[in-house]
């Protein structure tokens, strides 16, 4: 049986051409002052092409396509049967597309072009194609008013929605937010980061052939400062969706509040705990589960479990097994066949991640594995996978979200102890528990704070879950039909019924 060649990936990428405008009532186009910025890839350092630098211009036109398409209309207005085939389209498109997509998105940021195809790729079309199927089988409300009247509960599209996401997962980030706010009706703005955004432009050409009206769906990339801000200040955007920083998520709130108090959604850091028992007899597959979520992405995910509590008894061995994990997370070329982990997206990123390790090591952290930038001569930018022995929850890396390939092990003497450790976080998006007796896993979950707890695994997750978190990792959520809610008004309409 004949099976088909291998992809050249590093032969396509040569060959790959890079449409960096703007995409605004269905046409590319360039920003309106011509404005563009240079797009280097991370894997090598060559150039990619020019990008448009989005403003306050290029926003505004934006917007108002996004509301004349939602005014008249054109898609809100459409049976959800309607929508739903459209979106199943869309999402049939992006598998089809997979191979360019997943290599757009390892050229944008970085990660091994595996990882791209295998996970991202297939991710992305999950949402679109679970929100398509999902929103014809949500049904409104009576509310239970008496003979006399009935009330109606109904769900309404918000209008226009600004979606602001960021680098390291770029298409599920995206898809995350585009799935139920079209799916429910809405018109949208996305704002890429100016660091990765190929895939999102391309994503709305696919949705576009797949029969979504001209300026349901407009795509304006440019830099945070300049175009984000001007999106989250729009007084015509309903609401915002925003995956980020807590810093900038900050400002998203303080936005609304200069501007028409639109709806704010954010999702943003984490500094997950992952807290691990004596009881707990498989202490190999919990280390390499470790090393799996915290290594992957190049540690670029905000749910990365980055602070792991071991107990005292049992934390030598498991920092010893951890650290022989770390050789087969070695970075190599995102574009190589097996690569297990790729390239940290730029020169920024990889002086901070640089800056933590130097920081941990000057607060008295032990560098049990790693911790030395690698590949240089590639032009890329690329750190080893690094774990810390012996830190406190004080401690700068311990505290503050790295986004990179670093673990901190902090040592436990209870469980009264770890609750407390783990809780001692301004963040609160997820959490890890990896105990055998089932009264003490189902005890600590309750008591940590955190919008996801694993209870002795990490990082299994579906479309049918909220993602989002706690405290300052957000208020917003993601993922399951409580995202809907995120993208729609509720209207009680009153009839009063003469008897």
């Amino acid at each position: 049986m004949n099976r088909p060649a291998a992809t050249d990936w590093a032969a396509r990428a040569a060959a790959a051409t890079f449409d960096g405008r703007c995409l605004v009532e269905g046409e590319r186009r360039a920003a309106m002052d011509g404005a563009t910025f240079d797009k280097h890839s991370p894997v090598d350092g060559r150039l990619l092409g020019p990008v448009a630098r989005g403003q306050a211009a290029d926003v505004d036109a934006a917007v108002r396509s996004a509301r004349a398409a939602f005014d008249d209309g054109r898609w809100a207005r459409q049976p959800p049967a309607a929508r739903k085939k459209v979106l199943q389209r869309f999402a049939e498109a992006i598998l089809a597309a997979g191979e360019e997509l997943a290599l757009l998105e390892t050229l944008d940021m970085g990660k091994p072009v595996g990882h791209a195809l295998a996970v991202d790729v297939p991710a992305t079309a999950r949402a679109i194609g679970w929100y398509a199927e999902a929103i014809d089988k949500v049904y409104d409300e009576i509310a239970p008013t008496g003979p006399n009247a009935l009330a109606l509960i109904t769900r309404e599209p918000m209008g226009v929605v600004g979606s602001i996401v960021p680098w390291n997962y770029p298409m599920i980030m995206a898809a995350w937010k585009l799935g139920p706010a079209l799916a429910t009706g809405n018109s949208v703005v996305l704002k890429p980061s100016e660091k990765s955004p190929y895939t999102a432009l391309r994503l709305a050409e696919l949705a576009l052939q797949a029969g979504l009206p001209a300026g349901v769906f407009n795509v304006v990339p440019g830099y945070g400062h300049e175009a984000g801000e001007a999106l989250a200040l729009h007084m015509d955007v309903d609401a915002i969706g925003f995956t980020g920083s807590t810093r900038v998520g900050r400002k998203m709130l303080e936005y609304a509040g200069r501007s028409n108090l639109k709806r704010v959604f954010n999702e943003l850091g984490g500094k997950s705990a992952f807290v691990v028992f004596p009881d707990f007899a498989d202490l190999p597959r919990a280390a390499k589960t470790l090393a799996g979520s915290i290594f992957f992405n190049q540690g670029e995910s905000c749910n990365a479990p980055s602070r792991v509590l071991v107990h005292e008894t049992i934390a030598e061995e498991f920092v010893r097994i951890v650290a022989a994990e770390a050789p087969a997370w070695q970075p190599g070329d995102p574009l190589a066949a097996g690569t297990a982990m790729g390239a940290l997206v730029d020169q920024g990123q990889l002086d901070t991640v640089l800056g933590y390790i130097q920081a941990g090591q000057d607060e008295g952290a032990r560098l049990a594995a790693g911790g030395q930038r690698v590949r240089a001569d590639s032009g890329g930018f690329y750190v080893q996978p690094t774990v810390f022995d012996g830190v406190a929850n004080t401690m700068k890396i311990a505290r503050e979200e790295i986004f990179g390939p670093v673990v901190s092990v902090i040592r436990f003497r209870d469980e009264a102890e770890a609750i407390a450790l783990a809780n001692q976080s301004s963040y609160g998006l997820q959490a890890s528990v990896w105990s055998d007796n089932l009264n003490r896993a189902h005890r600590v979950a309750r008591a940590l704070r955190a919008g996801t707890v694993h209870v002795n695994q990490y990082d299994e997750d579906d479309i049918t879950v909220p993602f989002g978190g706690y405290k300052q990792s957000g208020n917003g959520r993601d993922k399951s039909l409580h995202a809907l809610d995120k993208y729609t008004e509720l209207k009680t309409t009153w009839l009063r019924i003469d008897s």
